[in-house]
């Protein structure tokens, strides 16, 4: 399961990351024509604006946007290695609760309590970003089924047949990958925001994991907006 949270995270960062190259590039763009203006006043710096090409231009926004996507790798698949089921609550015996305490489970309702009571930006954005994620993620393997299975089945059942075929298996698959590791890896996001901010107090609690926050959001906003078309799968 770990693996399967692990992984799903992955593949919505990756769909994520791809709708931002072209970003990237007119940035960096951007950078070198401001460079180009600069060093181009001088006749002894103008040679260098012949120093970055477009291939080399190409080049590093494709670094950045690989160092972009591992660090949000970083930060929101690899807490899913930490996921495990947990048992049936068994009924304690008087004597040991009396002895012990209750012991607090984590459950939606407390962990959702605490980002109510306690809000920080590592407690709120964290889970919502990895909802993003794993829904453009969820889509990412749909869209490859729909296509995988239309183009098998176009030349035996005719295109009609195959359109629906592959739309009703990418639904499917969309629906089961959503309800078996997409809610599974939010709620190891939260389980694992909500431990970190527990463990500050006051401004700590509210800058910790703010850096992360800093580098996943934007790639959230690209995968709600541009890497998950649901509604293709209907049209």
């Amino acid at each position: 399961m770990p693996l399967g949270l692990l992984a799903l995270v992955a593949v919505g960062v990756h769909a994520a990351a791809d709708t931002l190259d072209d970003r990237l590039l007119s940035w960096v763009d951007r950078a070198d024509a401001a460079f180009d203006g600069w060093v181009g006043h001088y006749d002894l710096t103008a040679p260098m604006v012949e120093w970055v090409s477009l291939e080399l231009r190409t080049r590093i926004a494709r670094v950045l946007a690989l160092t972009w996507e591992l660090a949000a790798d970083l930060v929101l698949a690899l807490p899913a290695l930490g996921y495990r089921e947990a048992a049936a609550a068994r009924p304690a015996e008087a004597w040991r609760v009396a002895m012990e305490g209750p012991k607090e489970q984590p459950s939606w309702r407390a962990l959702w309590l605490r980002c109510v009571r306690k809000p920080t930006p590592m407690r709120w954005l964290r889970p919502l970003a990895t909802g993003a994620v794993v829904v453009a993620g969820a889509c990412a393997v749909a869209r490859l089924l729909q296509g995988t299975v239309y183009l098998s089945w176009r030349e035996l059942m005719g295109d009609r047949v195959a359109d629906w075929g592959a739309r009703g298996l990418a639904l499917g698959a969309l629906v089961g990958v959503l309800s078996t590791l997409g809610w599974r890896a939010v709620l190891r996001n939260l389980q694992h925001a909500d431990t970190a901010c527990a463990q500050e107090t006051g401004r700590g609690a509210f800058t910790r994991g703010l850096l992360g926050c800093v580098v996943v959001v934007p790639l959230a906003v690209a995968a709600a907006l541009e890497a998950s078309p649901l509604w293709s799968f209907l049209r």
